[in-house]
C-alpha cells in the first residue's frame, strides 16, 4: 500500500533500493555460538525482516583478525565457516526484501588479551583504554600488513555470503585509533600529519576494493567529533569524512559524536534512560548538509515521531533504531497497518546493552521474546480453542503481562489489584524523574489489556474466597513483594527501606547511612533522593563495586548526580547491627574480608535488600488446585504448555510469577508470564 509517511518512502543507496527509511544500526546481541551467527542470531534478525524492516546491520562488530579477540560475543568474520551461517541469515532476510549488511572491525585496544588465543592487543600507540584495561602493543609494520589482508579477507567472506554491503567501525576501534591524537602519538609515517594518520585506513579500503570490487557497498561508521581533549575535532572529523568520500569512494557515512573509552563517555554516545532523546540528531543533520553521500545515524531515536522528524526534516537518509527494535521488532508492520499506538515502547532502560558488558546476551527489559524467537512469540495471534476464565492477582508488570497474554489468547481475564492503580514496583521506581520512562512498561500493557477486554477490579485485596467465587479455570498470583529490611543481627526496628524513601512515605534524615545489599537500582534511586534533600549520606555496600547489578552505562547518571553532593561511598562493608542512642542511631559495620568492625552515628539508616514475596493467598489456594502449584520446568523452559495434574479434586490450575515467587527483576516477571501463559 502507498503511504505519505516519510518513514515508509523508499531510498536508493547506490544500486540498492531500500523499501523504507528504517534500519537497525550495527549492534552485537551476543547470540553467537563459537563465534558463528547460528539459529538464534538468524531468527533474531529474521523477525525484524519479516515485520518490514528495510535493512538490518548485523554485528557490532564482526572481527577481522585473531588478535582482535571477542569482547562480547562478536562474530568471527575471519573464519571461512562464517560464510554459510551468514548466507542463511541473509537468505532469510532477503525473503522479506530486507537488505543485510554487517559491521567489520579490528578492535585494536578495545579488547583484552586474557582469553581466546591470548594474543596481545594492538593499537597505533601503547595507550591503555580505561574500559577494557589492556595495555596494547604498539603496532608494527608486519602487523599492519597482516591486518590489512585480514580486512580484505573478511570483506570477501561477506560478499560470498550474499550480503548487500558492510560498514567499517571507526570510532573507538583500530582504524580511528590511528586518526585520533589521543591514541596516535607516533612520529613516523603512521602518525603526525593527517595524511599519515589516514594511511592505514586507505590501505584497508584499497585492499577491500581490490577484493570485492567497486560496486559492493562499503560505508563507514565514524565519530565526526570525539568531544574530548586532544581528540578528533569537528573540523578534523569533517576533513576525514570528505577524504573518505572523495578519495576512498565510501558509499555512505553512519555518523556519531563522542568517544567510548569509558562508561561515562559511552553513555553520552548511547544515551540511557533520563538522558536527552536523540541528542546527536541535529549534529548528524549538519553533517548531511556538508557531505554529498547518504548519511545514517542512530543514538536513542526511540520513537516513531522522532524518527519521522529525522527524515521529514532532511537530517538523515536512513534512521537507525536499535533498542526500539529490540523492544518491538514489529515497528514497521504496526506502522504500515496503522497500529502505531500498539508499538511496544523502548523505555531506555538499556538492560540490553548493559547485559552485553557483563558478558551476557542482550535482552529487553520488557520484551522477553527478543532473542528468544525460537520459543517465544512477539505477537500473540493464536486464539485458544477452549476459552477459559483466568483470575490474575496483582497489576504490576508480571500480572499485567499475564492478563495481556491471556486475553489476547481469547480467555476471559479478571484482574484484582489491592491498590487504586496499576504498576506495582514499576510505578514506585518511576517516581524518580530520571526513570519516569519506565512507566511505559505499565501504560502499554494497560492499553493492550483494555483493548483485549481484561476486567479490572481495583482497591481489592483478593482473598481465597473471593477468587474461588469467580470459579476460575486458572489463577495467577502476581502479587509482588514487600521490601525486606530484616538484614541486621539486631536493630531492624530502626531501619527504613529504600522504597520508603523513593515513595516519599519517609523523609530523608540529616545524616543518613544507606546500606545496599541488593546491588540494583532501588538503592541508587534512594541515594539520589537522600542526597538531593541536602542530607549527608554514606552509601555502604558489601560488594566491591557500586551497584554491582547495574550496568556500566546506567551507573553513569547516578554518579553524575551523586559525586558532586555530600556522599561518601564505603565498599566491602556489611551493616551488622543498629542501636538507638537518644535521637541518633549507632550502626556497627563489619566486612567479609576482615574481623574488624567500625561504627557510624547517624539519625537514619536505610536498607535495600530486595523483597519478600507477598504470597499468602497462593498458599491458601495451593491445596485446592489441580497442579498443587507445581510448574513443569522443562515445559516452561522449552515454551510448552503446562500439563501437571497432582490433585484430581482440584478445579483450577494455580501459578505464581514475578516477585511473588522471589525477589528478581522486571524482565524475569514478564518472562514468567509470557512463557507460562502463551499456550494456555
Amino acid at each position: 500500500m502507498s503511504s505519505n509517511d516519510p518513514l515508509l518512502q523508499p531510498f536508493q543507496l547506490k544500486h540498492l533500493t531500500l523499501k523504507n527509511r528504517l534500519m537497525t544500526a550495527a549492534h552485537e546481541p551476543a547470540y553467537t555460538e563459537d563465534g558463528m551467527p547460528k539459529r538464534r542470531y538468524r531468527l533474531y534478525h529474521a523477525a525484524r525482516a519479516e515485520a518490514g524492516l528495510a535493512m538490518t546491520m548485523t554485528a557490532g562488530s564482526a572481527l577481522v583478525s585473531r588478535d582482535s579477540p571477542p569482547a562480547f560475543g562478536n562474530i568471527l568474520a575471519y573464519r571461512e565457516e562464517v560464510v554459510p551461517w551468514m548466507r542463511e541469515l541473509v537468505d532469510n532476510c532477503h525473503e522479506h526484501d530486507c537488505k543485510v549488511m554487517i559491521q567489520l572491525t579490528h578492535l585494536g585496544r578495545r579488547a583484552h588479551w586474557n582469553h581466546s588465543d591470548w594474543l596481545p592487543t594492538v593499537s597505533a600507540s601503547g595507550v591503555r583504554e580505561p574500559a577494557h584495561r589492556a595495555f596494547p602493543k604498539i603496532i608494527e609494520d608486519w602487523d599492519i600488513e597482516r591486518i590489512v589482508a585480514d580486512y580484505a579477507l573478511a570483506a570477501e567472506h561477506m560478499q560470498a555470503a550474499g550480503l548487500d554491503g558492510f560498514e567499517l567501525q571507526c570510532y573507538g576501534h583500530l582504524i580511528d585509533q590511528f586518526w585520533s591524537p589521543t591514541t596516535n602519538m607516533r612520529d613516523d609515517d603512521w602518525g603526525g600529519e593527517l595524511d599519515n594518520r589516514l594511511r592505514f585506513t586507505h590501505l584497508v579500503l584499497d585492499a577491500i576494493r581490490d577484493r570485492v570490487g567497486a560496486d559492493f557497498i562499503v560505508g563507514l561508521r565514524l565519530a565526526i567529533d570525539e568531544q574530548m581533549e586532544n581528540g578528533i575535532t569537528r573540523e578534523v572529523g569533517m576533513e576525514i569524512a570528505r577524504r573518505m568520500v572523495n578519495d576512498a569512494n565510501v558509499d555512505f557515512l553512519n555518523v556519531i559524536r563522542g568517544h567510548i573509552d569509558t562508561d561515562a563517555a559511552l553513555a553520552n554516545v548511547i544515551p540511557v534512560q533520563g538522558m536527552p532523546s536523540a541528542p546527536h540528531l541535529d549534529f548528524a543533520g549538519e553533517i548531511r548538509k556538508e557531505i554529498d553521500v547518504p548519511v545514517f545515524h542512530a543514538a536513542k531515536i526511540a520513537d516513531i515521531a522522532t524518527a519521522r522528524h529525522a527524515i521529514k526534516s532532511g537530517k538523515l537518509d536512513m534512521v537507525g533504531m536499535v533498542r526500539a527494535h529490540i523492544a518491538d521488532p514489529m515497528i514497521v508492520q504496526k506502522l504500515t497497518e496503522g497500529r502505531e499506538q500498539d508499538i511496544r515502547p523502548c523505555v531506555g532502560a538499556t538492560y540490553c546493552l548493559d547485559r552485553i558488558y557483563i558478558a551476557a546476551e542482550a535482552l529487553c527489559i520488557h520484551n522477553p521474546a527478543s532473542g528468544r524467537e525460537a520459543t517465544m512469540p512477539h505477537q500473540i495471534d493464536s486464539q485458544s480453542d477452549t476459552p477459559k476464565k483466568i483470575v490474575v492477582v496483582g497489576a504490576g508488570p508480571a500480572g499485567l503481562e499475564a492478563a495481556r497474554v491471556s486475553a489476547e489468547r481469547g480467555h476471559r481475564v479478571i484482574l484484582f489489584e489491592a491498590t487504586p492503580q496499576t504498576g506495582g514496583q514499576v510505578r514506585l521506581l518511576s517516581h524518580s524523574p530520571r526513570r519516569r520512562e519506565m512507566i511505559g512498561i505499565i501504560d502499554w500493557r494497560v492499553e493492550q489489556c483494555e483493548r483485549a477486554g481484561v476486567e479490572f477490579h481495583f482497591n481489592t485485596y483478593a482473598e481465597a474466597d473471593e477468587i474461588l467465587a469467580q470459579e476460575p479455570d486458572i489463577v495467577i498470583i502476581a502479587s509482588g513483594g514487600l521490601a525486606d529490611t530484616e538484614v541486621l543481627q539486631s536493630g531492624n526496628e530502626l531501619v527504613v527501606s529504600a522504597h520508603d524513601i523513593i515513595s516519599g512515605e519517609v523523609a530523608p534524615g540529616r545524616q543518613v547511612l544507606l546500606y545496599d545489599d541488593g546491588a540494583d537500582h532501588a538503592a541508587m534511586q534512594a541515594a539520589e533522593v537522600i542526597a538531593d534533600s541536602g542530607a549527608s549520606l554514606e552509601f555502604v555496600t558489601p560488594e566491591r563495586q557500586i551497584g554491582a547489578d547495574i550496568g556500566g552505562t546506567n551507573l553513569v547518571p547516578y554518579m553524575h548526580k551523586l559525586l558532586p553532593l555530600d556522599v561518601r561511598f564505603t565498599l566491602c562493608h556489611r551493616a551488622l547491627a543498629a542501636q538507638r542512642e537518644g535521637e541518633q542511631i549507632r550502626v556497627t559495620l563489619g566486612s567479609d574480608y576482615s574481623d574488624i568492625t567500625r561504627e557510624r552515628v547517624v539519625d537514619q539508616i536505610v536498607v535495600e535488600h530486595g523483597t519478600i514475596p507477598l504470597a499468602d493467598v497462593y498458599f491458601d489456594l495451593k491445596p485446592l488446585s489441580s497442579n498443587l502449584g507445581e510448574v513443569d520446568y522443562d515445559a516452561l523452559i522449552e515454551g510448552r504448555a503446562q500439563r501437571v495434574e497432582r490433585n484430581p479434586q482440584g478445579k483450577f490450575k494455580l501459578f505464581r510469577i514475578g516477585d511473588a515467587v522471589s525477589s528478581r527483576n522486571i524482565h524475569a516477571a514478564v518472562y514468567d508470564a509470557l512463557r507460562l501463559l502463551k499456550d494456555l
